[in-house]
């Protein structure tokens, strides 16, 4: 019996340390997303830069949610290139998989096999609810 007695004052003060001991770590804060935008919404993007290696043109160039509001679900950017006569010749497509929340910068990097016909391009920004006002930013 007096075994038994210590047997269960050892597992209670085994659980108030274990208690006391998880109390102490703080616990981590779970990160909260903002709501999606509606309608038109500003977009700061950087010059994009190109890179040739022979088989495909690589633009990069990096974006931001300029709202303090919300955040932008289901970003698609578009490029486009174009021969002499303005007609479509080559592409690529970027989706950002994930909101982009409000203040936050993502990386683009669009990789388009080159034609030879390749002239000009032209970039397409829009999201899952309305459309993009694209702003070009010096640096972000």
């Amino acid at each position: 019996m007096n075994g038994l007695r210590h047997s269960l004052l050892a597992l209670a003060g085994v659980l108030v340390l274990v208690t006391a001991a998880a109390a102490q770590q703080p616990a981590a804060a779970p990160a909260r997303l903002a709501p999606p935008l509606r309608g038109d919404v500003e977009l700061g993007y950087t010059k994009p830069v190109n890179k040739n290696d022979g088989k495909f043109i690589t633009t990069t160039f990096k974006v931001k949610n300029m709202s303090t509001a919300g955040s932008i679900a289901g970003l698609k950017i578009d490029v486009f290139y174009y021969d002499k006569g303005g007609n479509p010749v080559s592409g690529d497509s970027f989706r950002y998989r994930k909101p982009l929340q409000p203040g936050e910068i993502i990386d683009v990097q669009l990789k388009t096999p080159i034609n030879k016909n390749m002239q000009q391009s032209n970039y397409k920004f829009e999201h899952a609810n309305g459309g993009i006002k694209p702003k070009l930013m010096p640096k972000l």
